[in-house]
Formats: C-alpha cells, structure tokens, sequence
C-alpha cells in the first residue's frame, strides 16, 4: 500500500503532518492493505489563518485491487481529528465493500 500525502499552501509542518498521516493510515487501515495499491490523502485549511471552527479538511482516497476507489472526507478544527475522522470513514467503507465482496464469493 503505498501513501500519498498531498497538502495545500495553508499547511504548516510538512514533516510532521506527514509521519501523523503515514501513523494514522498504517494503524487504522493496516488489516485491510493487502487489498489496497494506494492511499491518498489530501489536507487543506479552508480558511486559511482565520479560525473559523471546523475548517480544516481531510480527503482520502483508497484505491482497492481491481475495485473503483473510494473516497471520503472529514472536516474538523484541527488537522489531526481531520485525519483521525477521515481515516476512520475509509476503513468503515472498506469493511463494508470488501464486506460485499466476501459476501459474494
């Protein structure tokens, strides 16, 4: 499973955001990444460096062997519950495709 992290101008930390990212991804959807070529995530701050409440954004896109991707996103006021909120979406989506597709076979 290879993690792509993408971020825009208004966010600080490039390094660090990145190993929280990478940490979140590889813990919460760790069981399901024998079935998954690629994880992308995108941060941004909608608001830029007015606080707003909940303008920060995570998107992520997994993208399943031989299935269409997946995509969810998360907002919240800060990027680590973004992340933590997103990443939490996707692996409750994964378990319900991969679910179908158990199911099926």
């Amino acid at each position: 499973m290879h993690i792509q992290i993408n971020t825009d101008r208004n966010i600080q930390g490039h390094e660090d955001v990145t190993r929280f990212v990478e940490g979140v991804v590889t813990s919460k959807l760790g069981a399901v990444a024998a079935h998954l070529t690629r994880v992308e995530v995108h941060l941004g701050d909608e608001s830029a460096a007015r606080k707003t409440g909940e303008d920060k954004r995570c998107r992520v896109e997994a993208r399943p062997e031989n299935r269409a991707p997946l995509a969810v996103s998360h907002h919240a006021d800060t990027i680590q519950g973004a992340v933590t909120g997103a990443v939490d979406k996707m692996r409750a989506a994964l378990d319900r495709e991969l679910g179908k597709l158990r199911a099926r076979r």
